[in-house]
């Protein structure tokens, strides 16, 4: 009874991602219906009981819709993506995806655990760029809606998957709470030394997806320093002091305000692709990050326990490719906040460890929370 339950919750889910109140469109689950590798991929919906409403396909476990109310009630799709299957397959793209088994850069494709080396796939010049060429993005993931508001997914890595070690088995959940948030929760064991690193890579804009660019919004960080990075954005090793240059985001401040200062670090990067050191000794859940959208009154806050958050302006969109309702995506209109841990820890002896051992269990809680003001 329990799997017919479970079977019945999960294909009325397919009928349709059609979320409540004031929506312009809909977006059919037809479009991802399809087989990958062997493995079935499908659209499933999640909602909360005051509207909020979400869009998830367990290719790559991606966000594909979200929609939030503005201060007039007015509902408005939130994350980039697109209408169908196909383009996150042919795109090659990471838009609202789960990333793993390492987020962000592997500087020259290599780390050690003790005295062994271990090669990676370079997918970004001489770096390993969010797991590699094949990455947690491009896998489908098995997946059970355990309610209405909640889905629980799964995959497992084999030992040497894009040269990492160990056979990583990884669990994921999306929820909506009645507060408004999205709670998104990871857990990782592995049966030999590996490291470890996930995080989602959604593309906010709180003027809708499509709907011009982010600069007005207005950016806090909770943070006193960032890693600063080199030429192919692999960190220094230095942990730098936000004082007094355009990174502090202490004080909420409009992202275009200081993106085109002559500051090294912005034109090495073309704007914001840095990571913050977030003010989180204790490891606790803490507001990390937010952004406010003053048009819409949207607020979206960002909780994490995570020791850091990359902050990406969406310096590479560059509008070519048509995204849902047709919509472009150009040059940044959106931003990405990832909670993670450090690019390139493996290889950055100062920085938090990323090293999982057999017998423990890496967890990373991350909370995008709405509200209007």
């Amino acid at each position: 009874m329990k799997n017919l339950i479970t079977g019945l919750v999960a294909l009325l889910s397919l009928v349709a991602c059609v979320p409540g109140g004031n929506v312009k469109q809909a977006i059919d689950p037809k479009g991802f219906e399809q087989s990958v590798e062997g493995k079935q991929v499908a659209l499933y919906t999640l909602k909360n009981r005051n509207g909020l409403s979400m869009c998830v396909t367990n290719y790559g476990a991606r966000i594909v819709s979200l929609m939030a109310p503005d201060k007039n009630g007015k509902m408005e799709d939130v994350v980039l993506g697109f209408d169908s299957l196909d383009n996150y397959l042919n795109l090659k793209n990471n838009y609202g995806a789960a990333i793993g088994r390492y987020a962000n850069r592997i500087a020259n494709a290599t780390f050690s655990l003790g005295d062994i080396e271990y090669k990676l796939a370079p997918n970004n010049g001489p770096n390993t760029l969010h797991g590699g060429v094949v990455g947690f993005n491009s896998k489908v993931w098995d997946v059970v809606q355990k309610s209405p508001a909640e889905l629980e997914l799964s995959l497992v890595s084999p030992d040497m998957e894009e040269g990492f070690p160990g056979e990583l088995k990884v669990v994921m959940s999306y929820t909506l709470t009645d507060n408004n948030e999205l709670v998104i929760k990871y857990s990782a064991t592995t049966d030999k030394q590996t490291i470890c690193n996930l995080t989602n890579h959604s593309y906010f804009n709180l003027h809708g997806a499509g709907n011009g660019d982010v600069l007005d919004h207005l950016l806090y960080v909770n943070a006193d320093a960032i890693t600063p990075v080199d030429s192919v954005l692999i960190p220094t090793g230095e942990i730098r002091d936000v004082t007094g240059t355009p990174f502090d985001f202490r004080t909420p401040t409009a992202i275009g305000a200081r993106i085109g200062a002559d500051d090294t670090q912005l034109k090495i990067a073309n704007g914001y692709d840095h990571n913050f050191v977030l003010n989180n000794n204790d490891k606790e859940v803490i507001l990390a990050a937010s952004i406010y959208e003053p048009v819409s009154g949207r607020l979206m806050e960002v909780f994490t326990d995570q020791p850091g958050i990359q902050i990406y302006g969406g310096n590479f969109l560059d509008g070519k490719v048509p995204g849902k309702a047709g919509k472009p995506y150009p040059f940044r209109s959106a931003i990405c906040m990832e909670t993670q841990f450090f690019p390139d820890s493996p290889n950055q002896p100062e920085f938090p460890s990323v090293i999982l051992n057999p017998g423990e269990t890496y967890t990373h809680t991350c909370i995008y929370k709405f509200s209007v003001k």
